[in-house]
């Protein structure tokens, strides 16, 4: 089975909704967390948890249109999208080394995707 390109399309999206998730659960972290109630009126956390579980539903689909060796490489995106949304949303640097890592990540998604 060939992988179809809107099922790549797809795990990429899924990616980028999903990278969200860990942004609003650091600033979830940010608030006191000691009881169920203060849990549970913590938007943020539960915004982090939804995001995390709507791009894995979003990825289940993506699975009929192409091969898990392909598709799930593009997961590693993930890292990617979280690096720069931290810049962006919680003012966090980005180092020599950091660009390393995403660069080597977009290499080896490439590298996998060429190879489909």
């Amino acid at each position: 089975m060939a992988t179809q390109l809107w099922a790549i399309g797809l795990v990429v999206f899924a990616t980028l909704v999903g990278a969200f998730g860990p942004i609003l659960l650091k600033k979830a972290s940010e608030k006191k967390l000691s009881r169920i109630s203060s849990l549970m009126r913590n938007y943020h956390l539960m915004g982090g948890v939804a995001l995390y579980g709507i791009s894995t539903v979003m990825f289940i689909p993506a699975l009929k249109g192409g091969e898990l060796s392909v598709l799930y490489p593009f997961v590693s995106l993930v890292y990617i999208w979280v690096s720069l949304l931290s810049v962006k949303f919680l003012g966090e640097k980005m180092n020599a080394l950091k660009w390393l890592g995403v660069v080597l990540i977009i290499v080896g998604v490439s590298f996998i995707g060429l190879g489909s």
